[in-house]
């Protein structure tokens, strides 16, 4: 049942409009997976009631074809809809179950049972309420309103067009078992719409999770670094210029650092790119183990990153990028290679009031120039 559930999400009305060439046939195969149960089960329900029928009969309370003919117009109209399944004719409309069209016939079926057979009327009108209470699960409120005109007026025609008395028989005890059934029958299908409706609003539910996560996912890969794990350059810049405007506001010092790889390009050619990727990655896992929770770590570009140091004066951010140059060097990189050896050289700047990112940034570069100038494996101050 809870594939069935999870495909009655969403209502939306029967329009015409062919969807079939649009889908995946991964997507139409599951689709007609999901017809075929609820034609079963609606063809299993035909068959229950044609028994209840069978009792009547043997009651005498109405002629033994009765209950045969039910079952027989019952499958015939689950045959005739799974056949249109199976040939794709129900991926046309946007309510690929055509729950509108199948309610109406169903009803149809009842309201003309009811009025051949009115002695045994309890049942069919029994079944026309759950018909119609199951319908409503699936259908939009057009829909429902539709269904709900199509079956008043057939009622009205059954009740005030006809003298048909409809019966509830319990005249002997086979009719009082029959009609007995009749209501545990009709209790029980209430019960599994209510369980479907729980169901529904449980996958539901599901839905709204996964697509939370979905939705979180996508907003951090918009803003990591696929590589790295990093912050990327538009959301390092961004965090740049919060820090910026949060330092301005409370008057306190904000350090930036360039840094970048010694001789990187070395590595990739030596080593290839897929050993200098995982450098790269090694890099970046240092530096998150080695900052603080504030500091904002992201990929400027290449092998170059941006660490933005809330809240850090200029000495403090040149003993924190020390401490971090001395730690990325004393790394084992010969699990890599075993000649490797990475290094790393740093520009550190610290905020000048009326300063804007940019200008920022340049001193940083400046500096970082000019720790690659003295030998690189240094860090340079601003």
């Amino acid at each position: 049942m809870g594939t069935a559930a999870s495909s009655f999400l969403n209502p939306i009305a029967a329009e015409r409009v062919d969807l079939s060439s649009t889908l995946s046939p991964k997507t139409l195969a599951r689709r007609a997976k999901q017809r075929r149960q609820i034609q079963g089960m609606i063809a299993v329900s035909y068959l229950v009631d044609a028994l209840v029928l069978l009792i009547y009969a043997r009651a005498d309370t109405i002629p033994l074809s009765v209950g045969p003919a039910y079952a027989a117009t019952g499958l015939s109209s689950v045959l005739l809809y799974t056949m249109l399944s199976e040939l794709g004719f129900n991926d046309r409309f946007k309510d690929h179950y055509m729950v509108a069209q199948q309610s109406t016939a169903s009803m149809a079926i009842m309201i003309a049972f009811a009025y051949v057979v009115p002695e045994a009327g309890v049942m069919f009108l029994c079944t026309l309420f759950t018909v119609f209470a199951f319908s409503s699960l699936r259908s939009t409120p057009r829909q429902t309103a539709t269904i709900w005109i199509a079956m008043s007026l057939g009622l009205a025609g059954l009740f005030l067009l006809t003298d048909k008395p409809m019966s509830m028989p319990h005249g002997n005890y086979l009719e009082r078992m029959a009609t007995m059934l009749v209501f545990i029958l009709t209790i029980g299908r209430c019960m599994f719409i209510g369980i479907f409706s729980s169901a529904l609003k449980q996958s539901l539910y599901q839905s709204g999770l996964k697509l939370k996560e979905a939705y979180k996912r996508i907003e951090e890969l918009a803003e990591l670094d696929e590589l790295t794990g990093s912050f990327n350059r538009r959301s390092i810049m961004r965090m740049l210029g919060e820090e910026i405007d949060r330092a301005r506001r409370n008057g306190a010092p904000c350090s930036i650092a360039l840094i970048d790889l010694d001789w990187f390009k070395r590595i990739n050619d030596a080593f290839g790119h897929p050993t200098g990727d995982e450098v790269l990655r090694t890099f970046a896992i240092t530096v998150f183990a080695n900052v603080r929770p504030v500091d904002r770590f992201g990929r400027y570009g290449g092998e170059e990153f941006l660490l933005v140091l809330p809240d850090a004066s200029q000495d403090g951010a040149c003993r924190m990028l020390d401490r971090l140059r001395a730690i990325i060097a004393d790394l084992d990189w010969s699990a890599f290679a075993p000649s490797m050896r990475v290094t790393i050289s740093a520009g550190v700047a610290t905020l000048r009031p009326d300063e804007g990112p940019d200008t920022f940034l340049a001193r940083a570069d400046s500096a970082l120039y000019a720790a690659k100038a003295r030998g690189r494996d240094r860090i340079a101050y601003a």
